[in-house]
This record gives structure tokens, C-alpha cells and sequence, in this order.
């Protein structure tokens, strides 16, 4: 997974800035449904917070969802999974730069 340098849009000067670098390193978790409770919750209040990791995290929730449906189910092989973010994330580059 490539790492997330965004910048953290926590507006709550009183709450714990959680990296964001650590949240999309445990998206999969959420996504995969394999965290805590207590981590869940950490997850989620940070992606209400911050555009910046929510759009990340939908981009992940897309893949995820695209691999299931054309692999009906199976496990994906990490290289379609890699070649599929890479080309999600250049459709992306290039979206925003145009």
C-alpha cells in the first residue's frame, strides 16, 4: 500500500490528531471488518473529520468493491490488486490536474 501524505483536516483542537498515515494503514482493517470496536470507532470519528483520508478511504472501498465483483467472491492476486490501484490512482493524478 502506498503511503497517504495528505494533510490531516481535524478541525478539533482539543481531540488527539490522529496521523493519517495510521488510519489508512488499518483501512483494509475497517473495511475488512477485522478491527476492534474500539478501533472501528477511532476509524470512523477520523474519516467523519477529514476529507482527505474519507477519500482515500473510498477509493480503497472501491477497489475492494470492484475486485469482489469480477473475481466473484475469490481472492484477488495482490498484482491485479496493485495494477488496479495504480491505474485508479493515475485516473485520479490526472482527473485533478486537468
Amino acid at each position: 500500500m502506498t503511503e497517504y501524505t495528505g494533510e490531516c483536516a481535524t478541525p478539533d483542537p482539543d481531540r488527539p490528531v490522529t496521523d493519517c498515515s495510521q488510519v489508512i494503514a488499518e483501512v483494509w482493517t475497517l473495511l475488512d471488518g477485522e478491527c476492534t470496536a474500539e478501533t472501528k470507532a477511532k476509524l470512523r470519528r477520523h474519516l467523519e473529520e477529514c476529507p482527505g483520508c474519507l477519500r482515500h478511504y473510498g477509493v480503497e472501498e472501491r477497489i475492494k468493491a470492484l475486485i469482489a465483483r469480477k473475481c466473484s467472491g475469490e481472492k484477488a492476486p495482490r498484482q491485479l490488486y496493485e495494477r488496479v490501484r495504480l491505474e485508479i490512482s493515475r485516473t485520479t493524478i490526472i482527473h485533478r490536474d486537468g
